[in-house]
């Protein structure tokens, strides 16, 4: 496998090696995976796997990198001093693994300022890893991700979706956008683990990322792997988009694709967001 380069390839092997620690750990204890609350009233919830995964990763960065900051999907903010975040999804699609469905991820990114710098996706029930480092392009087991071509499919594109929980159900412009995305692609995913539609989009499986106020700890880690895989990244206005975890949600919506394709879901996004 090409080296990932000499800038954060430490980084990169620490982040493999407990995103599939904590996908070993999620594998084994799937069956007996427990809901321990709610969160708010959106219907997210928080399970044992979630919080024992976190406590796995979490140990293992702060034991390699003590001074960093981490941001951390169920523990939140530990806070330190510099330029340096993690950021760690130890279970994405806790919803999915609750009702028994075997779709979820272990994500692990890192930021300098508030830009992503290095950024792993595991999936547990294929064994898989897929990471990036700024610069160096994406990688998985086969070597470098492709990502998807740039000729707009005939039948229409694949598309994911994805919405941050604080959207509400009857949300104007997000039932315009899956209205307009139903009608127009061939086929639209809606997976409760957007590391997943990352992975996809980068390996080149589907055409297509669409999200809307999406959550922040999980965004710059996949949006880096499709990025150093090709894919380009605009916001639903058509300007470039730069993936962030701070900040409001609103600026958080985006479209990621490449050439034609890219050309075709702005356009048809652009009929919702300008009316």
């Amino acid at each position: 496998m090409p080296s990932s380069g000499p800038d954060f390839d430490h980084e990169r092997q620490v982040a493999v090696a407990a995103a599939e620690e904590a996908g070993s750990l999620l594998r084994r204890r799937f069956g007996t995976a427990r809901c321990v609350r709610t969160k708010g009233g959106t219907g997210d919830v928080q399970m044992d796997l979630d919080l024992a995964a976190e406590k796995l990763v979490l140990s293992r960065i702060q034991r390699h990198f003590p001074h960093d900051r981490i941001l951390s999907e169920e523990a939140g903010l530990l806070d330190a001093a510099g330029e340096r975040t993690w950021l760690v999804d130890p279970l994405d699609g806790s919803n999915n693994v609750v009702i028994g469905l075997p779709t979820y991820a272990v994500g692990i990114g890192l930021c300098l300022g508030g830009t992503p710098v290095m950024g792993v996706v595991h999936e547990p029930v294929t064994g898989e890893t897929w990471h990036a480092v700024r610069g160096y392009g994406a990688h998985g087991p086969s070597g470098a991700l492709p990502g998807p071509g740039p000729t707009l499919p005939r039948p229409g594109p694949v598309v994911a979706w994805t919405q941050g929980y604080a959207v509400e159900r009857g949300d104007v412009t997000a039932v315009g956008l899956r209205t307009v995305l139903e009608l127009r692609c061939r086929r639209v995913l809606q997976l409760w683990a957007p590391l997943l539609g990352w992975s996809l989009l980068a390996r080149g499986t589907i055409d297509a990322f669409v999200g809307y106020r999406a959550e922040g700890v999980d965004l710059p880690t996949g949006a880096l792997l499709a990025a150093e895989a090709g894919v380009e990244l605009r916001t639903l206005s058509g300007a470039a988009f730069r993936p962030g975890f701070a900040g409001a949600d609103t600026g958080r919506s985006f479209v990621a694709a490449r050439g034609e394709t890219l050309a075709y879901l702005l356009g048809e996004v652009g009929s919702v967001t300008t009316t």
